[in-house]
């Protein structure tokens, strides 16, 4: 599978679909796009061998 990378072009191609979808650039940041057509940025990481996510914003 391609990998999506988070550049101008794609986050401004990126419209809802019918379930959320994450554009990602491969090290743990994505931009994630709801049905609703709001976009929220995330940032994965491991801290203590657990997933944890940080939202940064929309």
């Amino acid at each position: 599978m391609a990998s999506n990378l988070l550049t101008d072009a794609a986050l401004r191609r990126a419209h809802p679909q019918d379930a959320p979808y994450r554009l990602s650039d491969g090290n743990g940041l994505y931009l994630l796009v709801r049905p609703d057509g709001k976009r929220w940025w995330r940032l994965d990481y491991s801290f203590a061998r657990k997933r944890q996510t940080l939202s940064l914003g929309v």
